[in-house]
C-alpha cells in the first residue's frame, strides 16, 4: 500500500489546518467578546425511548452519572459506545426489561452524564463508576451487555471486579492495548479516528469539534429522534473533548493498567459479538479474546460497527440465549 493511501481518511480533516491556523487569533478575540453559550437543558428520554423506565442521577467521584432503570428481575447493566449514549439501547432495553431489571447509564463524558474537562477517563475509573452506580441501586453482582467504548469499560470491570460480573457480552471491539501494539498500514487506515482523536489537545477539538454534532448523528442511521439526541448530548465542545480524553486514556493510562495485570485472564463467562462489515472485522477475534478470557464464545453478524442499532433482533436473541 502506498504511504499516501494509509491515512487517506484524514485528508479532509487535515485540509482544515491552514484555515484553522489563519482564524485562530480571530476566534480567540471573538470568544473573549462573546460569552460561551450554556448547553441547553435536556429533557428525559423516558417518554420517547424507554416507556415505563425511570431516570436516575447518582453522584460518583464528584460527577453526575445519569441512567434509566426499568423492568424487574436479575440486574442487567447495558454500557453504550461512542459517539452514542444510553439511547443506543432503545430497541433492546424494553425487551430485556421483560425478564431483567435493566440499568442503562451514560458513561462519564457522554450523554446526560457530566463531562469534566480534566477528569479521569481511564477504563478503570469508568468501571469503578459502574460498580458504585450498581451498589447505589442495591446490586453487588449483575450481568453486563456492552458495545464499543462500553465494552472497553466492561473488560476492565470484569478484570477488576470479577465477583461482580456474572456474565458479559462484548460487542465489536478487541482490547485497545492490542490495537495500539499491532498498528500497521491496514489497521491505521481502519482506525484513523483512534489516531486522530488521541492527538494532543486541542488539535482534534479545534478541527473536528465543530462537526461533532453531525458526526454523532451518523451512529443513529435513519432514526432522526435518536440522531438529534446524540447531537444534543455529544455534539457540544465539552462532549467532544471528553470523547477525545476517553480515547487518549486508551493510548496512555489504560495501557499501563493492562500491562500491570496482563498475566491475569478474565474469569467471567463472555460472549463476543462483532460485525463482519465493521472496521474491526479484520481482526482474528477468537485468537485475540481466547488470550484474554478463560470461558469465551463467539458470534459474527453481517453488520457494521453500530451492531446493536443495525441488528437489534439478532443481538437480543444471542444475548438471551447466552444468559
Amino acid at each position: 500500500m502506498k504511504l499516501n493511501n494509509i491515512f487517506q481518511p484524514l485528508i479532509m480533516v487535515l485540509s482544515f489546518l491552514v484555515f484553522a491556523a489563519c482564524t485562530e487569533k480571530q476566534a480567540d478575540e471573538n470568544q473573549a467578546e462573546t460569552p460561551k453559550k450554556k448547553p441547553k437543558k435536556l429533557g428525559s428520554t423516558i417518554e420517547t425511548f424507554f416507556p415505563g423506565f425511570r431516570d436516575v442521577d447518582v453522584i460518583i467521584d464528584s460527577i453526575k452519572i445519569h441512567a434509566v432503570v426499568g423492568g424487574s428481575g436479575e440486574p442487567l447493566l447495558l454500557l453504550h459506545g461512542a459517539p452514542e449514549s444510553h439511547v443506543m439501547w432503545r430497541d433492546l432495553a424494553p425487551e430485556f426489561a421483560k425478564n431483567y431489571t435493566v440499568i442503562v447509564p451514560d458513561l462519564r463524558g457522554y450523554g446526560r452524564s457530566d463531562k469534566p474537562r480534566d477528569g479521569d477517563y481511564s477504563k478503570r475509573r469508568m468501571a469503578a463508576d459502574q460498580i458504585e452506580l450498581m451498589e447505589e441501586l442495591g446490586y453487588d453482582s449483575f450481568l453486563v451487555v456492552s458495545h464499543d467504548r462500553g465494552s472497553h469499560a466492561a473488560r476492565r470491570l470484569a478484570k477488576d471486579y470479577p465477583k461482580a460480573v456474572k456474565k458479559m457480552v462484548i460487542m465489536d471491539v478487541v482490547p485497545a492495548t492490542y490495537v495500539w501494539e499491532h498498528i500497521d498500514s491496514k489497521v491505521a487506515n481502519r482506525f484513523w479516528a483512534w489516531i486522530f482523536w488521541t492527538q494532543p489537545y486541542p488539535l482534534p477539538e479545534n478541527l473536528m469539534g465543530p462537526q461533532a454534532g453531525a458526526f454523532a448523528k451518523t451512529a443513529a442511521g435513519d432514526d432522526a429522534d435518536a440522531g438529534d439526541d446524540y447531537a444534543a448530548t455529544n455534539g457540544t465542545d465539552d462532549a467532544f473533548h471528553a470523547m477525545c480524553e476517553d480515547y487518549r486514556a486508551s493510548k496512555g493510562i489504560d495501557i499501563e493498567h493492562d500491562k500491570a495485570d496482563a498475566h491475569v485472564k478474565i474469569n467471567v463467562p463472555t460472549l463476543v459479538i462483532w460485525g463482519k462489515q465493521s472496521n474491526t472485522g479484520g481482526f482474528d477475534y477468537p485468537t485475540i479474546w481466547k488470550n484474554e478470557v478463560k470461558d469465551v464464545s463467539f458470534l459474527e453478524l453481517d453488520a457494521g460497527h453500530f451492531i446493536v442499532e443495525e441488528k437489534p433482533k439478532e443481538v437480543l436473541e444471542a444475548t438471551l440465549s447466552f444468559f
